[in-house]
C-alpha cells in the first residue's frame, strides 16, 4: 500500500528526532562532537543517508542539539525567577532579584553541554557556533526582561533591558571563564561557579567609581 502524506511526515518527524537524541546522547558520552556520522546513524538506527537527507553534515546536528539545549538553560532560570520574591519595583530591588535569580539558576551543566559541544566549532571559526553562543544569553536576557516587566509594568523597558543584559552577558564571560579554568567534575567546581556569579554581580552592583 502507498504511505499516505501524513504517515510520510510522521516517518520523518521521528527518524529526525532518533537523530538528535542519538546525537545528544552521544556528546554527553563523548564529551565533545568527536563522533563519526557513521556512529550516529548507528545510535539512531538509521542509514547513513537518512542523516544527510535531514542535515546538511555533522556540525547541523550538533548546532541543531545545542539550539535545543538553549531551552534548558531558559527554564533553568524562569524557574529560579518564580522563586525569587517580589519587591518594592526600586532600581535597588530589581538588582536583588536578578542576582538572586542568577545564583538560584543551576547553569553548570548546561553551560558545560554548550562549551563541550561548541568548543571545537568555534575553533573552527564556525560563525554559527559563535552566533548559536550569543543567542544563548540574548534569549535568557530577553526571559528575565518580560519577567521583570510582568512584576513591574511601570518600569522603563530600557531601563530594564540595560539591568538584565549587563548582568546576563557577565554571565556569558564567566561561563568562559569557569569552563576554561575548572574541571566540572570536580569537587569543587559548583563553589566556583558560585564565586564568579558572586563577583559578577558585586561588580556590577558597584560599578567602576573610585573606592573610598
Amino acid at each position: 500500500m502507498t504511505e499516505t502524506p501524513d504517515r510520510r511526515s510522521a516517518v520523518k518527524a521521528r527518524s529526525r528526532r532518533a537523530i538528535l537524541e542519538a546525537a545528544d546522547a552521544l556528546l554527553v558520552e563523548h564529551g565533545a562532537p568527536v563522533f563519526s556520522v557513521d556512529e550516529l546513524a548507528e545510535r539512531a538506527d538509521v542509514s547513513r543517508r537518512t542523516v544527510f537527507n535531514h542535515f546538511g553534515s555533522l556540525d547541523d546536528v550538533v548546532l541543531t542539539v545545542c539550539a535545543e539545549r538553549l531551552g534548558q538553560v531558559i527554564a533553568e532560570v524562569e524557574l529560579a525567577a518564580t522563586r525569587t520574591p517580589v519587591g518594592d519595583g526600586s532600581r535597588a530591588s530589581m538588582f536583588d532579584e536578578l542576582a538572586e535569580t542568577l545564583r538560584g539558576a543551576d547553569l553548570p551543566a548546561p553551560v558545560t553541554y554548550l562549551a563541550n559541544a561548541l568548543g571545537p566549532l568555534a575553533q573552527g571559526d564556525d560563525p554559527r557556533a559563535a552566533a548559536l553562543a550569543q543567542q544563548a544569553f540574548a534569549r535568557v536576557a530577553d526571559h528575565l526582561v518580560d519577567e521583570l516587566l510582568r512584576r513591574y509594568p511601570h518600569v522603563d523597558p530600557l531601563d530594564a533591558r540595560l539591568l538584565v543584559t549587563s548582568l546576563v552577558h557577565g554571565v556569558g564571560v564567566i561561563a568562559m571563564h569557569w569552563c576554561t579554568t575548572t574541571d566540572p567534575a570536580a569537587p569543587d567546581a559548583r563553589a566556583a561557579w558560585d564565586a564568579l556569579v558572586d563577583r559578577l554581580i558585586e561588580n556590577v552592583r558597584a560599578g567602576y567609581m573610585p573606592e573610598h
